[in-house]
């Protein structure tokens, strides 16, 4: 509570620790990760190797034509420090990629009618029947055709899956794993000038036993015939073990050969220490050699090109004003209507709902991934407990919303993948349109032993920002309780030692403490706002309380200055703990999401109040029943967690032996208060300077489902009701009919090549060096990259409304808030 109290002596146990909140853990121990080894597959064994003939040059396969001569600045740099790993310098770029696929994400599964429909080409014969609604579907243009044909393809699949397992896992995953392997395997031909007679790609080494047969192939994206370097490209930057043991057996049976990966992601441990591990092996077999395995690091952020198809597209209600519903009511979401699809809908759909869901669906996605497509650590590879609204845009009549969200990647996404997504994301939206819905003066909590029946609102109790907000009041006067204990932090110490005393005991701190914002950093340009930095402070103020402990004593006569003294102390030797974990700890992670949230809902408060936005009708609507509490915490109360805080200062949280001989139990007391917001609206130069290329990264996740902040650990994702560059068609054009239909480019086993886009240059140094010829004029230069410009945009001025947690400001006998 927030009043000290003095406990007697029966109650004299050094250490006793009472929790007020318990909560259950399951801790999955995983076997160690595989370990790379050219002995584990079966014999007969390789005693020799050869690069199997047929390998096309990169330049007539990826740009249409040949060179001459191979530039001298051809091929991908090395560290100058001698490490066989180098980073590219520049900024990240995009590269395109076709994925028309992914516009049927929304067509249901076939019914028993569908399915006679589907087979009625070519009875009897499920491949050729597919084939025979392909030539359909591309003569006539037609989303229906089309959709028969995803059908006939379902059908001539043998693996007893679901339809919606298929479409994602097997369909949209191989026409991914062709689609974007080619086309940045394209992007790199042009980028590292890969061209001339000495680059082939896509090139195979047979693997031969003694007597004479195939037991082995391993294909690699690249070789360079003179320097005899196999390159492996990687968009995920991640090598299988499986990968990495056909290496080995190359390594030994062709010893004057070297090998390179090259990501368009920086690397995780786990990969450079499998690279690391595997240049190891190789330099043992060559004593004197080194660095004959080496990893090129060159960010690049993979852009597919899909045009949704209203009634045939996948939208989600996820920040959609258009479907939110209200009164108990829920729209469903169409592409005529409403909804939002983009790579972040997308990469919540794929996480699982648990941890063993997320490990299946991990598993299962790497098992077709042949040319390492994924996103970096692929399904599982995002921590959805960091996932917080970090842009909102393209506000206006008819247009919804484009948003952003902000998370860290898995450290270690093979052994520990991320899941729940659904649920953060839920969180998030539900937040937003909360913090919309209903006015300012509902946006308070109270944990106050004198006030039980003043908790909360009712209304805002109905929800679970409510929920979040009120359960970090309780949080955070655990945590408050903790640091107060001098064996565990130095500044708990100092504050017993210099506390005012009575009868020889240091008088306890009878405070209250609250959280409220600093300063939000927000950058307000091209149409939207940058939540850029949302610091929370945690204060404290001296607070008398009437209800006492049973059988406590406590400090009495307090001075004001004496009072004002233990706020001092406090402040200084305490808060800073309580303050950091508020800030960082993952018990408030949800109240930091629910906090940008807030940040945006104001800025569309104030858009909406200059021009009306799909957002008008719910602005202080006070109707929250499309957003209620949601499982599991559907039953959740406020009394409930009033009831926890009262046991807990009834019994007690932290206790701890003085050195003064007495016994120590503290609580504070708090609220929330949400109702006022500050933020500050830095200059457009400090924002290019401290945030550079965060617009274009930003721009780039509204149609991305793998965009690293410049080579951080920190992904952006986004969507919104139509990602930008995104057109949506009522019904696309037809497409040419091919004289042939040739291999299914999107079936296991299809030519990867087929339907593989040529995408233009998109950023970077496209000319070519001073007198050196440009063997494609769409070329980079390796020697530099000019780093992409910063989008402009109109600077609006300073952003005044209120931004932040303010707690519920309270003293006895008073009814008003601070």
């Amino acid at each position: 509570m927030n009043r000290a109290l003095r406990i007697s002596g029966r109650w004299r146990t050094a250490g006793r620790v009472l929790a007020a909140l318990g909560i259950a853990s399951a801790i999955t121990v995983t076997g160690l990760p595989g370990i790379e080894t050219d002995t584990a597959t079966a014999a007969p064994r390789a005693v020799s190797a050869r690069i199997k003939p047929g390998a096309q040059r990169c330049d007539k396969k990826n740009l249409g034509r040949t060179e001459p001569s191979t530039p001298t600045n051809s091929g991908f740099p090395n560290d100058p420090t001698g490490s066989n790993f180098s980073a590219w310098q520049g900024n990240p770029k995009n590269f395109n990629y076709d994925l028309p696929g992914k516009a049927y994400d929304g067509v249901k599964a076939p019914t028993a009618l569908d399915r006679t429909k589907a087979l009625s080409k070519v009875p009897g014969d499920t491949e050729k029947n597919y084939k025979a609604w392909q030539k359909i579907a591309d003569k006539s243009g037609d989303p229906e055709d089309r959709r028969f044909e995803i059908y006939a393809r379902y059908f001539n699949n043998s693996e007893s899956l679901s339809f919606e397992h298929w479409f994602e896992r097997r369909f949209i995953r191989n026409q991914v794993n062709n689609h974007k392997g080619s086309s940045f395997e394209a992007q790199l031909v042009r980028d590292f000038r890969l061209v001339g007679p000495d680059w082939l790609c896509e090139v195979t080494v047979e693997l031969i036993d003694a007597q004479g047969n195939v037991v082995d192939t391993r294909r690699y994206d690249a070789y360079n015939q003179r320097t005899k370097e196999f390159n492996e490209f990687k968009s995920n930057s991640e090598l299988t073990n499986k990968q990495l043991a056909k290496d080995r057996k190359v390594a030994r049976l062709m010893p004057d050969h070297k090998f390179r990966v090259t990501g368009a992601k920086a690397f995780s441990d786990t990969q450079r220490k499998k690279i690391d591990n595997f240049n190891k092996y190789v330099n043992r077999l060559r004593p004197g050699q080194t660095n004959q395995v080496r990893g090129n690091q060159r960010i690049y952020n993979p852009v597919p090109r899909t045009t949704p198809i209203r009634g045939y597209s996948d939208y989600q209600r996820w920040f959609a004003p258009g479907c939110q519903g209200g009164q108990g009511t829920t729209q469903l979401a169409a592409a005529s209507t409403c909804g939002t699809r983009g790579p972040l809908n997308d990469r919540i759909n794929g996480s699982g709902k648990t941890l063993s869901e997320a490990r299946k669906i991990q598993a299962d996605a790497r098992r077709f991934d042949s040319r390492g497509t994924l996103p970096r650590g692929g399904p599982g590879g995002v921590d959805f407990t960091t996932l917080e609204l970090r842009y909102v845009g393209g506000l206006g009549k008819g247009k919804g919303m484009q948003y952003s969200m902000r998370a860290d990647q898995m450290p270690n996404p093979d052994e520990d993948p991320g899941f729940g997504g659904e649920a953060r994301m839920q969180l998030s939206s539900d937040a937003l349109f909360t913090w919309l819905a209903l006015t300012p003066e509902k946006f308070w909590v109270n944990l106050n032993p004198d006030e039980p029946d003043r908790v909360m609102d009712a209304t805002f109790g109905r929800t679970d920002v409510g929920r979040v907000l009120l359960e970090s009041d309780l949080e955070m006067k655990h945590d408050f309780s903790e640091a107060l204990n001098p064996d565990k932090h130095a500044g708990a110490r100092r504050y017993w030692d210099t506390a005012p005393r009575q009868n020889g005991m240091p008088c306890f701190p009878g405070v209250r403490m609250w959280i409220e914002p600093k300063p939000a950093q927000v950058r307000e340009q091209d149409g939207g706002i940058y939540i850029l930095d949302a610091p929370l402070k945690v204060s404290t103020q001296w607070l008398d309380v009437e209800w006492q402990a049973p059988g406590s004593t406590e400090c009495t006569g307090l001075t004001d200055t004496q009072k004002h003294a233990i706020e001092a102390s406090i402040r200084t030797n305490v808060m800073p703990v309580v303050e950091e974990r508020v800030n960082t700890d993952p018990d408030y992670a949800d109240l930091r999401a629910v906090y940008t949230a807030r940040v945006a809902a104001e800025y569309i408060r104030q858009q909406d109040a200059k021009t009306a936005t799909d957002f008008h009708k719910i602005i202080d609507s006070n109707d929250v029943s499309a957003w209620p509490l949601r499982a599991p915490n559907e039953k959740w109360t406020r009394e409930s967690v009033h009831g926890r805080y009262m046991d807990s200062i009834k019994k007690g949280i932290e206790w701890f032996e003085l050195e003064y001989g007495g016994k120590v139990y503290n609580q504070g007391v708090g609220g929330v208060d949400f109702s006022k917001q500050p933020k500050q609206n830095i200059s457009r130069t400090r924002f290019n300077a401290e945030h550079r290329t965060l617009d274009t990264t930003t721009k780039t996740s509204l149609r991305s489902d793998d965009v690293s902040y410049r080579d951080t650990d920190t992904l952006y994702l986004g969507g919104g009701r139509m990602a930008a560059g995104e057109g949506e068609n009522p019904k696309p054009t037809p497409t040419p009919t091919a004289t042939k239909p040739g291999p299914d480019p999107t079936e296991p086993g299809g030519d990867p090549s087929a339907s593989a886009p040529a995408p233009a240059p998109t950023g970077g140094n496209t000319q070519p060096p001073a007198n050196r010829p440009d063997p494609d004029g769409g070329l980079a230069d390796t020697g530099s990259d000019t780093p992409v410009g910063l989008i402009s945009g109109i600077a609006a001025a300073v952003v005044v409304a209120g931004a932040a947690l303010v707690w519920w400001m309270r003293r006895r006998r008073q009814d008003a808030t601070g």
